[in-house]
């Protein structure tokens, strides 16, 4: 359904976007490049490197303690010391393991999390470097590659390239893919002041994220700041229906992960 410009929101929104809108968006990627990554292992399992797998476990050990240390404001200089030093090891341990493995899903996923941790340190040239090394590892996967390719343009985008960013959005990927695509395009457009295809390619986005009933309320704020008002998405009908009268109940199980293996920004 065709939607029509309203009259401009005068709030603030769309500062909080440029703002958070980066975080988030990297946010999604990493759990999806984690989802992909997963089902890649269990269609792929005969071909995995049980040395890699160990290797690539102890990297996420250590991310995880870096991502939970860089959450407190208030470390003292002995902290930060070792907070930097953690990075480092971080950075050489990925190295290590595309070096010995660099055609397998792990040192695919490594690299994302390198290229995560570049951006938050606004090193967009670095991480350019790091997920074209991705874009370069062939695992036989077109979400694997759409995964890599969106983060990358997105990247392209938030180092002011906005041309470079435009060609790699505009690739081929796959149909699930097309409602991040198209929002990623929107957002390109944005940056090129051109209002009325950004507000198409957010349309696009936001009509194919209905037939499949999922709610993306970032995408919502930013169509809301252009003075669109998307219809609203109904929420999908939950598979669990409660009883007319309290009794014991027995719950399905919940249904397959198919949102985050159909999509990116999700």
């Amino acid at each position: 359904m065709a939607l029509t410009p309203n009259s401009p929101n005068p709030d603030n929104s769309m500062d909080a976007l440029k703002q958070y809108g980066s975080y988030i968006v990297t946010a999604i990627l990493l759990a999806l490049a984690a989802y992909f990554g997963w089902t890649y292992w269990q269609n792929n399992h005969a071909r995995v490197d049980t040395v890699a797998a160990d290797h690539y476990a102890d990297i996420q050990r250590l991310n995880e303690e870096i991502s939970l240390a860089a959450q407190n404001p208030d470390l003292e200089a002995e902290a930060q010391e070792a907070l930097a030093q953690s990075r480092t090891q971080l950075d050489k341990d990925i190295d290590a393991l595309v070096a010995a493995h660099g055609e397998s899903v792990y040192a695919w996923q490594a690299l994302m999390i390198k290229a995560r941790h570049q951006v938050d340190s606004d090193d967009f040239t670095a991480a350019e470097n790091t997920l074209k090394q991705a874009l370069a590892i062939d695992l036989g996967d077109a979400g694997l590659s759409a995964i890599t390719r969106l983060r990358y343009a997105n990247t392209l985008l938030a180092a002011g390239d906005a041309e470079g960013a435009l060609a790699e959005a505009k690739q081929d990927m796959p149909s699930s893919f097309e409602a991040s695509q198209q929002e990623l395009l929107g957002d390109i457009y944005l940056a090129q002041n051109d209002k009325d295809l950004a507000i198409n390619a957010y349309n696009n986005a936001w009509e194919l994220l209905r037939e499949r009933q999922e709610m993306r309320a970032v995408l919502a704020l930013k169509m809301e700041s252009l003075g669109v008002m998307p219809e609203p998405i109904e929420a999908q009908a939950s598979l669990i229906q409660e009883p007319a009268v309290p009794a014991p109940a027995i719950a399905e199980p919940p249904p397959a992960v198919e949102s985050a293996s159909a999509e990116v920004t999700q």
